[in-house]
Formats: structure tokens, C-alpha cells, sequence
């Protein structure tokens, strides 16, 4: 038996459906605006797609994300560079730049190899210098081979779209091509490659 007086329920029976139309009408909007929210956000931040990555992929086919070098990149083969595939690159894009390192290296992060003002290109060969040099941390210019003393280290090989040409002379240093970096990014991506020797 209901504990309502009849006159409060039929009041209520009354506007029922009138309120679940409201809520479902609030429900579609509220959707609506996530959506403008969600498009927006993407519109400003080209670098990241729906599923929450960056667009740029970079990848070598000479070993495969995680993966151990083939030797003749180290300096227990040929101490050239491996080929490297870029892919996704953002239409804006008006350079690239490159940087790898060794942050497994015993004294601090090692910087094996610094390029800038790259073209717009989808791929690097081995064994080439496709744009201007920056300082490795042996205080030269180009690619100094993976050759750690002990165990196994990581090397990361970042990529980087920007949109302008740095127009730097060569011999940058990391720390000055990051900085040119976070100031023109538009999109990046990295490849680890592993190395220890035999």
C-alpha cells in the first residue's frame, strides 16, 4: 500500500515523463559537449590520435623496437649508423632532428649522435648525414658507435618534426637542440635498440 497521499501521486504521475524528457535532452547535450571538447583538443594537439599516441612512428629495418643492434652499427662492426624509417610525419613539418643517446652509460647520459635541420624525408640510410651535426659527448661532430664497457645498455633514437629550419651552423649541442626543440615541436617519436659486447 502506497504511503503517498493520491493527490501527491497524481501530481507526480503527472510530470513523469516530462522530467525524463528533460534528463535525456541534458544527456545528449552533455554528449555533445564532450564531443566539441574531445575535437578540439585533438585540433590543437595534432601529435596525439584517438588511440592516445603520438602519430609519428620510428622504426629501423635492421632490428625491431627493443631489440638488440646488429653489430656493424657498434664499435665492434662497422660504426656507421643504422637506416632508420620515419614515418606519420605532420604536413607542417618543415625539419627534423635527430638525437641519440645512452642514458644507461656510466657517467650520466652519453650522446652518441645530434643531427638537425634534416629535410623532410621518410627515411635515413645507413652510414649517411642527411643534416647539419651537433656535438656528441665526446665533444665532436658525428655518430659515435654504441660500444658499452659492461652488461647491456639502451639506445634511444628520437626523432623530432619542427616547424621551421633551425638555420643553426653545425655543432649544437644537446642541451641547445633541445631547447630550439620544446620551442618548435610539432611531433616526435623514438626507437630503442640494445647492445652488449660479445
Amino acid at each position: 500500500m502506497s504511503v503517498l497521499p493520491v493527490n501527491i501521486r497524481r501530481h507526480f504521475l503527472k510530470f513523469l515523463p516530462r522530467t525524463i524528457d528533460i534528463l535525456e535532452q541534458n544527456i545528449v547535450l552533455m554528449f555533445k559537449n564532450l564531443s566539441f571538447i574531445l575535437c578540439g583538443f585533438l585540433l590543437f594537439f595534432p601529435g596525439i590520435n584517438a588511440e592516445g599516441g603520438l602519430s609519428m612512428k620510428l622504426s629501423s629495418p635492421e632490428f625491431e623496437h627493443k631489440a638488440f643492434l646488429p653489430q656493424k652499427f657498434t664499435c665492434q662492426g662497422k660504426k656507421i649508423n643504422p637506416a632508420l624509417i620515419i614515418e606519420g610525419i605532420p604536413n607542417e613539418a618543415k625539419s627534423l632532428a635527430l638525437i641519440m643517446d645512452d642514458p644507461d652509460a656510466v657517467g650520466g647520459n652519453f650522446v652518441h649522435w645530434i643531427l638537425y635541420d634534416i629535410p623532410v624525408i621518410n627515411r635515413i640510410d645507413e652510414n649517411t648525414i642527411p643534416g647539419k651535426q651537433g656535438l656528441n659527448s665526446l665533444g665532436r661532430l658525428g655518430y659515435v658507435s654504441p660500444c658499452p664497457p659492461t652488461g647491456a645498455h639502451r639506445y634511444f633514437f628520437k626523432i623530432y618534426a619542427l616547424d621551421k629550419m633551425l638555420n643553426y651552423d653545425e655543432g649544437l649541442s644537446k642541451t641547445e637542440l633541445e631547447k630550439e626543440i620544446s620551442a618548435h615541436l610539432l611531433d616526435k617519436a623514438e626507437l630503442i635498440g640494445l647492445y652488449q659486447k660479445k
